[in-house]
């Protein structure tokens, strides 16, 4: 085996060149809009944090930005906690209602599908983060539809 010819990584290093932007900072024009749909499980990967994380950053760009969850999406959006509601059981466990409630205080809008809700996870609507629209399944087509009419920027998140 060579030796290793190098001081070892230490707390607080740069490993990658972090201030380097290639591509411009682009914004909304006024009236545009975004929609993030999530039909992706609480805590089964890293997918509805990171979107999560883009719509904040489409909102804070200048789009009016509008996060749609159903299927198991539903699932990113109920209040959670042990023992108590709020409670973090481990670290983490509050992030999708952290989130979630950030984007709300920040203007965005967050809806969840009645049908997921209820038939497919067994949850009322007091379930959900406060702030969160509960919506007709039959809403859900027609949200993304209506954006799709308004020339929205989307992002569609599927995982199983």
């Amino acid at each position: 085996m060579p030796a290793v010819t190098r001081e070892p990584n230490k707390t607080g290093d740069y490993l990658v060149d972090y201030e380097e932007k290639v591509f411009e900072d682009v914004k909304a024009a006024p009236g545009e809009k975004a929609l993030v749909t999530f039909h992706t499980v609480a805590f089964e990967g890293s997918i509805g944090l990171v979107n999560m994380l883009q719509a904040t950053r489409l909102q804070r760009k200048g789009f009016e930005t509008t996060i749609l969850l159903y299927g198991p999406g539903v699932t990113l959006g109920l209040q959670r906690g042990f023992p108590r509601l709020g409670d973090e059981a481990f670290p983490g466990h509050g992030n999708f209602a952290k989130q979630l409630t950030k984007f709300m205080d920040e203007g965005g809008k967050v809806y969840a599908c009645r049908f997921a809700l209820q038939a497919l996870y067994g949850h009322g609507e007091g379930a959900l983060v406060p702030g969160i629209r509960p919506i007709n399944p039959l809403d859900v087509l027609d949200l993304i539809l209506l954006h799709r009419r308004d020339n929205s920027f989307m992002i569609h998140t599927w995982t199983l």
